[in-house]
């Protein structure tokens, strides 16, 4: 692993703290990481060793994913100190991209106006139509959610922000696959993701909310379908346009796709570094940014050692006729009580479910796009919204 390699940065800065209290939500257990502190907000001095020493990496991109939790506790204030920050410590002709998942209440006319100056790519979350988002994304009364999101919705639309919806894929809509895509068509949302939610107890057990490997495929299929007969022209489907980058132009443009987990670090509000967002752990901190470089944090044994976690999948995956799109898919989907990367994905049958379905069409795509270097939908802006559940 080169430890020269780029790297983006995934920052949470109010740690797992949410207005909300999703029922599927992985990361408010992270709370137990922090028993001593009941609220979570990164502080100035954090903020600005963060920006300046990442700003002090080469980087083709210098690329901020504000997550959360809801990152959007953290007031303007907080986004203005760090793209000031970022103008400060940055170099000439340094290219800067901030992005920033939210479940959309707390979204402002003010900070709408910032993130259209600075150029803010938002992910807001949003499961359908109210009957299906307000089932799992609900407050700590169990009141739904969806009217304070439209209205964050609104607000972004007024001032001209880019955003994708990001889409959880539950047992509350995952037999509902062409209703959701053709909801979001109809509210003009032509940038989507779709993620797929699997969690698991402490031992491994899959928890109730969560869809298997065929529900997954079927789904898929069903939104494909609708896809390709009418779409690909102007609706961008983030996991279908990373297929055919990686068909027509060997990129990986999602981590699930990549041979190795070692493209981003995440940065908790206190400094601590993990490798990933699904292994914020005990066992997995790094260390923390007043501590160590991040030429240090790379070179780590630690940091190694997870990163080959994808390689080391099971055998069967070598004789996949898929394994190039996936790779043994995500180590988090490798689901056991000891979290074995070398188990199978629990999304496996849906994957090559899926893959058998399309890719011939893909495959047409393909071609016409190096034919004619067709644009696709999400070529019309850098979008890259990390998938993640708990916004």
């Amino acid at each position: 692993m080169a430890i020269n390699k780029p790297f983006s940065l995934l920052i949470k800065p109010a740690g797992p703290d949410c207005n909300l209290q999703c029922r599927y939500c992985f990361y408010r257990s992270r709370l137990a990481l922090f028993p001593e502190t009941p609220v979570h907000r990164m502080a100035t001095p954090v903020l600005e060793k963060l920006v300046c020493g990442y700003m002090a990496t080469s980087q083709p991109v210098y690329a901020f994913a504000w997550q959360g939790g809801e990152p959007l506790l953290m007031g303007l204030e907080f986004f203005q100190s760090a793209t000031r920050l970022q103008r400060r410590y940055g170099r000439p002709g340094a290219v800067v991209q901030n992005s920033l998942q939210t479940n959309g209440m707390l979204i402002t006319d003010e900070l709408a106006e910032h993130f259209a100056r600075y150029r803010f790519l938002l992910g807001v979350s949003l499961d359908g139509p109210p009957s299906v988002h307000d089932l799992y994304r609900v407050n700590s009364a169990g009141d739904g959610s969806f009217s304070a999101v439209w209205r964050g919705i609104e607000r972004l639309r007024r001032h001209n922000v880019d955003f994708n919806i990001l889409t959880l894929v539950t047992q509350a809509n995952v037999r509902r696959g062409p209703e959701v895509y053709r909801y979001l068509g109809d509210q003009g949302f032509l940038f989507q993701q779709y993620i797929p939610c699997l969690e698991t107890d402490a031992y491994g057990k899959v928890l109730p909310f969560s869809i298997d490997g065929e529900a997954w495929g079927e789904f898929l299929c069903q939104v494909y379908d609708l896809w390709v007969r009418h779409d690909t022209r102007h609706v961008s489907v983030r996991l279908f346009d990373s297929i055919l980058n990686l068909m027509v132009d060997q990129r990986y443009p999602d981590c699930q796709m990549r041979p190795a987990c070692d493209t981003y670090f995440v940065v908790e509000h206190n400094g601590d570094v993990y490798p990933c967002d699904f292994f914020v752990e005990s066992q997995w901190r790094l260390g923390n940014i007043a501590d160590l470089s991040w030429r240090g944090l790379r070179a780590l044994p630690l940091y190694r050692q997870f990163s080959r976690l994808k390689s080391n999948r099971n055998e069967a995956c070598a004789a996949c006729k898929w394994r190039r799109f996936c790779l043994g898919d995500c180590p988090k989907h490798r689901v056991s009580p000891g979290r074995d990367s070398r188990q199978i994905s629990q999304l496996c049958q849906g994957w090559q479910m899926f893959y058998a379905h399309a890719y011939s069409g893909f495959q047409q795509l393909a071609d016409q796009i190096r034919r004619e270097r067709l644009p696709l939908a999400s070529d019309q802006a850098g979008r890259d919204i990390r998938a993640k559940t708990s916004a």
